[in-house]
């Protein structure tokens, strides 16, 4: 699987969420001032190429629709992320992410609740 550029990411979240659209629908989605349609229409090709949206023609325009799930984008390179960053270590990432203040104990709690949860 190849890497998106932050730009495809946006988009790609765009396309997780509405699951199957044109190119329009992309586009009335981004706050004003709006990228410009052809910028979306290049992404999206960009996206096809790369295998993450199949399109189906409907009348003279096509429909997209995501052919790579979220979660196993997200599962992918998070991995990557973890192994090129903290070695391959989820607990060094948290610890990072507590020591930065950018984790409360707050959530900590929840995670761990979140965690038990799924044992049972």
């Amino acid at each position: 699987m190849e890497k998106l550029t932050k730009q495809e990411e946006e988009v790609m979240l765009h396309i997780w969420d509405l699951q199957e659209c044109f190119v329009k629908d992309i586009v009335a989605r981004y706050p004003q001032p709006a990228p410009p349609y052809t910028t979306v229409a290049s992404v999206v090709s960009n996206l096809k190429r790369k295998g993450y949206v199949k399109q189906k023609r409907v009348g003279n325009t096509y429909q997209y629709a995501p052919l790579i799930a979220e979660a196993e984008y997200k599962r992918t390179f998070m991995s990557g992320f973890v192994r090129n960053y903290f070695e391959n270590s989820y607990k060094q990432m948290v610890s990072f992410f507590a020591k930065e203040q950018k984790i409360s104990a707050h959530d900590l709690q929840e995670i761990l609740d979140m965690i038990e949860k799924e044992k049972e």
